[in-house]
């Protein structure tokens, strides 16, 4: 099972499309039957006012989006001023008078009237009758009218904000016949307070439920939920944990006499999920209970696989059979991390195919109990028929959508139908189903397409199996596989350090490199049980490299120039890409020096080599495209072209924190556009730039026209003040780049050459009150402590509007209590320490003067150069006015309609790196976008972590010069752009215009 996920899917799918096929005559019937069932779900369309209105704003269309949009954040915002700023944003663009009088329901088309004043409220017709006419009520109307409208929607897809009304609910008439599984949330826990919540809520629905046991309603639990660590990372911490929970809840329902089920997770934690509920479903005391179950997700590609592993638990097990739930962030992490293939299947119709596998094998299961979640029409018919005359098992439809569907099945033939039902406040649910909604294909779905006037019966009754069997099982065309994401150029591979296995591999295989000696001294530190002990992280020493053996590269570098400017520009870039590939190929061992001389995390040093990868392949593509003679435009007889040329000799300066990827990444970008490069890394990392240069000489790059240099600030400056240096490219402090700026002036006679510097930044994060407390915190913690804050792109001023700054800061303090500090080789580790002594010294003196200001600091090992990572409350954003590189986040509040404003105060500061806003509001992006004086502005995400190619990366300002690593532009620096202009009359003319004469002369 463990490789399954990662099989070509024809492979996967070809076993499924027999296990699938309908036979000829079943086929018929089946078709009679879906078709009998499509009807009852037309019907059930047309009665009641909220199926016509879903029916009316499909999500399809733009209007469709902006409802969705609007309830997902509405309810969340407590101040009035930035309510109407969404619901001016989400109402003011939209079409709404389209939709007039288009409904058979009254109330559909009252609701359509109310948007249409919405919008003529809060959109951009400043005057007009219906303005003037409605002017008196103002802002407040609309505010209040979407608030109701919002709790309406509420109730659609929830069914209680408590347990006691869920259960009061399902005795209506509409859900006679039907019983529940009662969902208590929506969000995974994020601190340990959520998850202790989140369990006594689920401890007491179960008994809730159990009072009234003959109802036959059952409970769902998340495992996300109950455990905010729940990574593969910290599976010895959490699994322990995670066990003894469920097991508690599971004895507590087996106590109650009611089911429980585990809800499915993302891919990356099935394996845990597994190893939890086996151990559970293994416990003695909950012998002879068989209400114990679990979902398995058809999407993925270990879904049958799944199915077979609950068979052969050895008691009755019951199973949830669902299409999926996360498939657009199952995808986008695949590719993200260049991972070898999907692990679920890109073809909706390949889903399909997988349902009806696994369905066919749960009812042929000896352990198993099923239960059939589906809003199809023809899956359901084929599960009718494949179970004859069979009432074993279940229905499962979601709250508020499929209805219609399974009336007629269970209150006239004797089927049994569970309604999936989520329960807790409007405000958090809505929000979080909302989302699913817009992040899970739902345009694809059956309910979606059901809507759709265009499609015919045939189309939506198609065999799925015919569908796949067509293409060969293949992926979709749009997809394609992660390592051809950007098309151009190879995306670096991955590891799936998702998988238990692999992780502790790469761990084991991290740990057993030897580090390289200098000097006699050992590079980087030896960690026991205990940390890093400070005398282990060594401090560097002066360089060994005088200004003689600094002349002597630039002496090596100048004499290599001529040739290899000279190599064709092809052979160059092939060089990177041969580079690139051993990059990849001695990925452990530079990975190994990464966090054995860096301090880096695993998953940090794993980026570190992919970026540097990608920089080589990104540059060498950019070289061929944009570095080859351009011929331009001129008169009849003359040729002009346009060349881009190495300058000379480069000095390529790198800091320590990307000791390999800036490394190269500088020096790549040199040498394609045929310089010869004298490369200084920082003296804290010498051994992994030893490495990085091994591999270039390897590549075919020659010795001399890539000559490395170590040693500390004299050796930079010896480098820079030599005025055979065509050209420097740095990445550092900003002191640092205007002493080199300041260099490079020196001296009448020496030349005037570029400066590529990339330097920090007092990098803000603002949060408005629509954002989701939950995704902010997370973002938080990555962008501010992530590689122990030594970015320079990290997150160093937390802006938060005054109306949610508590509630986030509370968040954040629970959420920074979970991280773990030690020795960066372990895989449980969050942050390391920091590169060394002057670094630890420099932050924890000024952590001690703001002691007075601390919101929450966390414990650290008792020994090494950990700072701990800090949260420090500042009255304004001009309080803090330098930047502190290290894991110190500093939180300031700012009030609502003073965006702008607040994004001016950041400005002001005079950096320009990155800048961060968490807002549902699109217009509040645009205002951002537009104002902020910025390299990187980064919306609804981290604030770290550019990709090369896709986010070039660099500041302006005191952040730096430009052009962008990583972008379009940034090889053109190193270049010297030479025009040649020819007379060819001189020569005998243009001889092309000969053939245009048709007459003669």
């Amino acid at each position: 099972m463990a490789k399954l996920h990662r099989a070509a899917e024809p492979d996967v799918l070809k076993p499924l499309l027999e296990r699938a096929r309908l036979t000829l005559d079943s086929r018929e019937r089946v078709m009679d039957h879906a078709l009998a069932l499509l009807a009852d779900l037309r019907a059930a369309q047309t009665r009641g006012w909220v199926n016509q209105f879903l029916q009316e704003y499909r999500l399809n269309s733009s209007e469709g989006v902006a409802l969705l949009s609007l309830a997902e954040a509405f309810l969340r915002v407590p101040d009035p001023e930035t309510a109407d700023l969404l619901i001016a944003d989400k109402l003011g663009d939209a079409d709404w008078k389209a939709h007039s009088g288009k409904s058979n329901s009254v109330l559909v088309n009252s609701a359509t009237w109310g948007l249409m004043l919405g919008r003529a409220l809060v959109g951009d017709e400043k005057t007009g009758a219906l303005r003037r006419l409605i002017s008196r009520a103002g802002e407040p109307f609309v505010r209040q009218a979407v608030g109701a409208a919002m709790k309406r929607m509420g109730e659609v897809f929830v069914m209680g904000r408590t347990i006691d009304e869920a259960m009061k609910r399902m005795k209506k008439p509409e859900n006679k016949g039907f019983t529940a599984s009662f969902d208590m949330l929506g969000e995974a826990a994020r601190t340990k307070a959520d998850a202790e919540r989140y369990f006594q809520a689920y401890f007491e629905a179960i008994r809730a439920v159990g009072r009234d046991p003959k109802a036959g309603h059952s409970i769902s639990v998340k495992l996300s939920a109950l455990h905010p660590r729940y990574e593969v990372a910290q599976y010895d911490r959490c699994v322990p944990e995670l066990t003894d929970m469920l097991a508690q809840l599971a004895s507590e329902s087996a106590a109650q006499g009611i089911p429980l089920t585990v809800d499915a997770e993302e891919s990356e934690r099935l394996e845990m999920s597994l190893d939890i509920i086996g151990s559970v479903a293994r416990r003695p005391e909950l012998k002879g209970w068989n209400g114990f179950g679990m979902a398995v997700q058809a999407y993925g590609k270990r879904a049958r696989a799944v199915i077979g592993w609950a068979d052969d638990l050895g008691r009755p097990m019951h199973v949830r059979l669902v299409k999926g739930a996360y498939w657009d962030s199952e995808i986008k992490r695949t590719q993200v991390e260049g991972l070898s293939d999907y692990p679920l299947f890109t073809r909706k119709a390949a889903t399909d195919v997988s349902y009806l596998a696994c369905a066919r094998d749960m009812l042929a299961a000896k352990n198993i109990v099923p239960a059939f979640a589906s809003h199809n029409a023809l899956t359901v018919a084929t599960i009718l028929d494949w179970a004859g005359d069979s009432r074993d098992f279940e229905f499962q439809r979601l709250h508020g959508m499929g209805e219609g569907l399974y009336e007629r099945l269970v209150n006239e033939q004797g089927y049994h139908c569970r309604i999936y039902a989520p329960v807790g406040g409007h405000r958090d649910l809505l929000a979080y189903l909302v989302r699913r909604l817009l992040e899970n294909g739902a345009n694809s779905s059956f309910v979606h397409q059901l809507a759709d006037e265009q499609l015919s019966e045939a189309e939506l009754l198609a065999d799925p199996v015919e569908k796949i069997a067509a293409v060969g099982g293949t992926r979709h065309p749009s997809i394609p596989m992660p390592v051809e994401l950007f098309g151009g150029w190879k995306n670096s591979g991955g590891i799936d350090l998702a998988e238990r296995t692999i992780l502790a591999d790469t761990a084991m295989a991290i740990a057993s490199k030897p580090l390289p000696f200098r000097g006699g001294v050992g590079v980087g530190h030896s960690a026991s049980s205990a940390g890093l002990a400070p005398s282990s992280v060594p401090t560097p020493n002066p360089s060994p490299e005088g200004e003689g053996l600094v002349r002597s590269a630039i002496d090596r570098a100048t004499a290599a120039f001529p040739g290899w400017s000279a190599t064709p520009l092809a052979t160059r870039a092939a060089i990177l890409e041969r580079l690139a590939d051993l990059l990849e190929e001695n990925r452990i061992e530079l990975m190994s020096l990464a966090v054995k001389e860096a301090f880096k995390t695993i998953p940090d040093a794993l980026g570190e080599v992919r970026e540097a990868a990608d920089f080589c392949r990104y540059y060498a593509l950019q070289a061929r495209t944009g570095l080859a003679p351009i011929t331009l435009p001129g008169p009849t007889g003359e040729r002009n072209e346009l060349r881009m040329e190495g300058r000379g000799v480069w000095a390529t300066i790198a800091p320590w924190n990307f000791p390999l990827a800036i490394f190269l990444g500088q020096t790549a970008a040199a040498l394609v556009a045929g310089n010869a490069v004298v490369a200084k890394p920082a003296p804290q990392t010498p051994e992994i730039a030893r490495a990085a240069v091994r591999l270039a000489h390897q590549a075919g790059v020659p010795e001399d026209a890539l000559v490395l240099v170590t040693g500390g600030p004299e050796v930079g400056a010896a480098l820079t003040a030599d005025p055979r240096i065509a050209g420097v490219a740095f990445t550092g402090s900003t002191p640092t780049a205007k002493k080199i700026a300041a260099a490079l002036l020196e001296g009448e006679d020496r030349p005037l050459v570029p400066l590529i510097a990339e330097t920090g930044g007092i990098n803000a994060m603002i949060v408005d009150s629509t954002a989701l407390p939950e995704q902010v915190v997370a973002d938080v913690l990555t962008s501010a402590f992530r590689s122990a804050g030594q970015r320079c792109s990290a997150l160093r001023l937390l802006l938060l509007q005054e109306e949610i700054a508590e509630g986030v800061i509370e968040m954040l303090r629970g959420a920074m209590e979970l991280l773990i500090l030690g020795d960066p080789a372990d895989p449980r580790t969050d942050i390391g320490p920091v590169i060394d002594q002057a670094a630890y010294d420099k932050l924890m003196a000024y952590r001690d003067s703001a002691k007075a200001q601390w919101i929450k600091t966390v414990p650290v090992p008792a020994t090494g150069l950990f700072v701990p990572p800090t949260m420090i409350r500042i009255d304004r954003p001009e309080d803090l006015t330098r930047e502190w590189f290290g894991p110190i986040l500093h939180v300031a509040t700012w009030k609502a309609g003073t965006l702008a404003e607040t994004v001016a105060r950041v400005n002001a500061k005079g950096f320009g790196l990155t800048m961060g806003l968490h807002s549902r509001i699109a217009r509040s992006a645009e205002l951002v976008e537009a104002e902020a004086r910025v390299g990187n502005l980064y919306i609804n995400r981290s604030m770290i972590g550019a990709v090369v190619g896709s986010q070039p990366f660099g500041g302006e300002g005191l952040s730096g010069t430009g052009p962008k690593a990583g972008g379009p532009h940034y090889l053109h620096r190193f270049c010297a752009e030479r025009a040649v202009s020819v007379d060819t009359t001189s020569a005998g003319g243009n001889a092309t215009l000969l053939s245009l004469d048709e007459g003669g002369i």
